[in-house]
């Protein structure tokens, strides 16, 4: 293929999708959950296998806030 764009106008310019892209992104996250926050993520796993949950309450809450950062509802 080449790079010139499709003479039979299939293609839309441009600049009329930066708008429709930028929303969506405010709406979804751009990760899945089990990849975002790989820090949090590991020190408040390592700290739930060697101490337990409710030794952990500091890592959890901000694992939970790093999420919600990211735009996931947790």
């Amino acid at each position: 293929m080449n790079d010139q764009p499709a003479k039979n106008g299939l293609i839309p310019p441009p600049s009329s999708e930066p708008s429709k892209a930028a929303a969506s992104t405010e709406t979804k996250p751009k990760k899945r959950i089990c990849c975002a926050c790989p820090d949090t993520k590991k020190l408040r796993d390592e700290c739930i296998v060697e101490h337990g949950e409710s030794a952990c309450t500091k890592w959890i809450e901000a694992h939970k806030i790093c999420l919600r950062a990211e735009g996931f509802n947790v």
